[in-house]
């Protein structure tokens, strides 16, 4: 796997759920976001949202979290737009029946805000026949950093704010 999503191996996916099942699907999961056409891809990116968050969040989704900075920071990766959206979905989603899996999901979303700003920053290459990718992720991370510094739920409030760290 090289040490794109290397870490994957350290979590215990079997032992999660999504919103159909096991999450030990997970892993192969984003593989193929990380690796694949652009229509693998973007079935792999539809996938994931489904099954980790919407509409509520699951204990395998804060687990997928970094996994998904990880690929949001990674300049080979078709669609790192879509990323930033799926982890701006995670952080508006919630469980009411477990806000600890809310809470954690917030979080890890949270402390990749440092990623967000560094890719909300990031210049434009310009390229022929439409908009470039940078301007698509830059675009997806401004709106997520939004979403972040003014997010506000149940689970998360009146809690320490979060804290932020650099994936």
């Amino acid at each position: 796997m090289g040490t794109v999503l290397g870490a994957m191996r350290n979590v215990r996916w079997h032992e999660l759920q999504h919103a159909y099942g096991s999450a030990s699907q997970v892993p192969g999961v984003l593989s193929r976001i990380a690796w694949g056409d652009a229509p693998t891809s973007d079935e792999a990116l539809s996938d994931l949202e489904r099954w980790i968050s919407t509409p509520p969040v699951f204990d395998s989704t804060a687990a997928t979290v970094p996994f998904l900075w990880e690929l949001a920071a990674t300049d080979t990766v078709r669609d790192r737009a879509g990323v930033l959206d799926l982890l701006a979905t995670i952080l508006a989603a919630g469980n009411a029946e477990h806000p600890a899996w809310t809470r954690a999901a917030h979080d890890a979303v949270a402390a990749g805000r440092a990623t967000a700003a560094r890719l909300a920053s990031a210049p434009d290459t310009p390229e022929a026949g439409g908009p470039s990718p940078a301007r698509t992720v830059r675009a997806a991370a401004t709106r997520l950093l939004a979403a972040t510094d003014r997010h506000v739920c149940p689970a998360c409030a009146g809690l320490p704010p979060h804290e932020t760290q650099v994936r």
